[in-house]
């Protein structure tokens, strides 16, 4: 039979405009702060009755900047450093049939009164600004909550933690709301598995700064934070 066709009925509105940064998976950097923006066509109050009950969601979104035609079967998991092929659907590879992402986050608030009609904050989202979600739903810990699954080639934990060396007067120019959720993102290792140069400069854009650092071994150090052109 014919698929219905898929629509949008939210945006994402959080502090990464691009993807490099994006911790790798949901809840990892609770401190992350994320708007869920309804489009028009969804801006109901009605909708969102009783989801203030619940303390966690499910948000289905699109893998906006990772669209492309056709697809394939294996993919190079970052998590084996780029270099191993798994099949795609043992991955979360954004790179599938299609590209459909699934996070889990936690509700922080419900606001139905605001300019742009109903909004929700979030928080833990991986997703980048402007991401299309096609879908949310409340999580049920009853029946999403299995303490005793295995997590495969990707393991048991995010990783280790790098240390975060950052002077206090570059600190000091993020906003007090956002410093928490920055330095959690950089000790997660924003870098892409297979780059481990430690004279390599990375700029990651993250609520309007961009912040400059190095690695070196296991700690991260903070070089520049300036305002996005």
């Amino acid at each position: 039979m014919d698929l219905p066709p898929l629509k949008c009925v939210a945006r994402i509105r959080s502090d990464f405009p691009t993807k490099f940064g994006i911790p790798r998976q949901s809840g990892l950097v609770e401190a992350l702060r994320a708007t869920v923006v309804f489009e028009p066509d969804y801006r109901d109050p009605a909708a969102l009755r009783g989801l203030e009950g619940f303390s966690h969601l499910w948000l289905l979104w699109l893998f906006s900047a990772s669209v492309r035609e056709g697809w394939s079967p294996t993919v190079r998991p970052p998590r084996l450093g780029g270099n191993v092929r798994m099949g795609v659907f043992a991955t979360r590879s954004p790179f599938r049939p299609n590209p459909i992402g699934l996070s889990s986050v936690r509700l922080e608030k419900v606001d139905l009164h605001t300019p742009e009609g109903p909004v929700l904050v979030v928080s833990g989202a991986d997703l980048m600004d402007g991401t299309p979600i096609l879908d949310l739903k409340p999580y049920l810990p009853y029946g999403d909550c299995h303490p005793d699954a295995s997590g495969g080639f990707a393991g048991a934990g995010g990783g280790a933690l790098l240390e975060v060396a950052c002077p206090e007067a570059l600190l000091t120019r993020i906003p007090p709301d956002k410093r928490e959720a920055l330095l959690g993102v950089l000790a997660r290792d924003p870098r892409p598995p297979y780059q481990n140069g430690t004279d390599r400069v990375y700029g990651m854009a993250f609520a309007g700064w961009n912040v400059r650092f190095t690695v070196d071994g296991p700690v991260l150090t903070v070089r520049e934070i300036q305002p996005l052109a």
